[in-house]
């Protein structure tokens, strides 16, 4: 196996138990990754803009949007309209979204995350630049191959 299919096959393994962690999150919690991952965010950083918590979770402002929709019909983040630029919409947690998160379990493994917690600062470090150095990659191939087709299909339509 070459060495890009050893990266392949380890993305895909944490994709896999990323995937398999928000379903029992849903399950036993109610709540999936990506719900409980922008309810932190915002937690954290009150009054962002859609936009701001989109680019923060790395989620598409539509994902995004589509997420609060639920969690606002479950009473856990509200919207709010700026005073100032009534285009811009905050998002703020709820007394009940205050309370589901003070209750809701870690979005990794709690395992993982003890492991993780155990190794040494540098190699915490190591693995995190790792991690993001791979997603810039696949990232800046994911924009290439798609300059590449919309190149190709502006050819066709041209002919």
């Amino acid at each position: 196996m070459e060495s890009h299919e050893k990266v392949l096959l380890s993305i895909r393994q944490i994709i896999r138990a990323i995937d398999l962690r928000s379903k029992k999150l849903n399950k036993e919690f109610g709540l999936t990754s990506p719900q409980l991952l922008l309810m932190r965010t915002v937690q954290h950083s009150p009054k962002l803009t859609i936009r701001q918590l989109s680019k923060e979770t790395n989620m598409s402002q539509a994902t995004a949007t589509s997420i609060l929709d639920r969690l606002e019909n479950r009473e856990l983040i509200e919207r709010q309209r700026d005073v100032v630029d009534k285009r811009k919409v905050h998002v703020l947690i709820t007394t009940k979204g205050k309370t589901i998160l003070n209750q809701a379990p870690k979005l990794l493994n709690e395992d993982f995350v003890n492991q993780f917690e155990d190794l040494e600062s540098w190699e915490q470090t190591l693995i995190v630049s790792s991690l993001q150095r791979v997603s810039e990659m696949m990232n800046r191939s994911s924009v290439s191959d798609d300059t590449l087709s919309l190149n190709i299909d502006s050819k066709r339509s041209r002919q």
